[in-house]
């Protein structure tokens, strides 16, 4: 086959540094629509990015021209040096180490979609890292409750 053909669809999760509640109203579409336009940038189309005060959720298209690691190392990178522009008081902003990122079945595009539309919603009632321990249990990824949270 001379061509090459991809499609792989992913959810990135990350949190803020201590999942400190950094993500405010003031900044928060902001930095929502920043991440769109490093996603464009990259060629990893954005199809919905959202999340609460301590963390992010990006889904998108993955370019067959970048490495995930590589996608996510620009994410974070960019956009952690932009969101410390926007106040004095983020001079110390940091994101996690870590992250979480899964595949989507391209079937399961609008589900993912507006489960990160209702961040709002379901973090009344669950915290991010209830939240987070549901999604890697859910993929079936063994971890290491240690080493999640840095």
């Amino acid at each position: 086959m001379s061509q090459s053909l991809v499609k792989n669809y992913i959810h990135l999760i990350f949190s803020t540094k201590n999942r400190e509640p950094l993500i405010t109203d003031t900044y928060q579409q902001e930095l929502y629509n920043y991440f769109g336009g490093i996603c464009n940038n990259l060629e990893c189309y954005p199809i919905q990015i959202g999340g609460y005060v301590d963390h992010v959720h990006i889904l998108c298209l993955l370019s067959k021209k970048i490495a995930l690691i590589k996608f996510v190392e620009e994410i974070k990178s960019y956009s952690s040096r932009w969101f410390k522009t926007k106040d004095a008081n983020l001079d110390n902003f940091y994101w996690q180490h870590g992250y979480g990122t899964f595949s989507v079945n391209p079937t399961e595009i609008e589900v993912v979609k507006k489960y990160i539309e209702n961040q709002m919603s379901h973090h009344k009632t669950k915290t991010f890292q209830e939240e987070y321990r549901a999604i890697l249990n859910r993929y079936k990824i063994d971890f290491d409750e240690r080493y999640v949270w840095d």
